[in-house]
């Protein structure tokens, strides 16, 4: 084989090795494009669940405010009669 041709089976040998680094590196890529969708996911519902939760405590929150100021409303009757 002369120089040439070993130069050629060289350039061909390193070609083969980025094309297969390139290959595992986009494998490697998708599956962490995949974790992170799912934690995306994940992050999405638990925002979802504590706004659900925040509106519910807030028009709790509204519900026992309504009720004290009856209470506080029927107290300022019985102190001034």
């Amino acid at each position: 084989m002369n120089a040439a041709q070993q130069q050629e089976v060289d350039s061909l040998a390193h070609l083969e090795e980025r094309i297969t680094k390139a290959v595992e590196l986009v494998a490697s890529l998708r599956s962490e494009k995949s974790a992170l969708e799912s934690q995306v996911a994940s992050a999405v519902a638990e925002r979802d669940a504590i706004r659900q939760e925040l509106d519910e405590l807030r028009s709790e929150r509204k519900h026992v405010r309504t009720r004290i100021e009856k209470l506080l409303g029927q107290m300022e009757l019985l102190s001034s009669t």
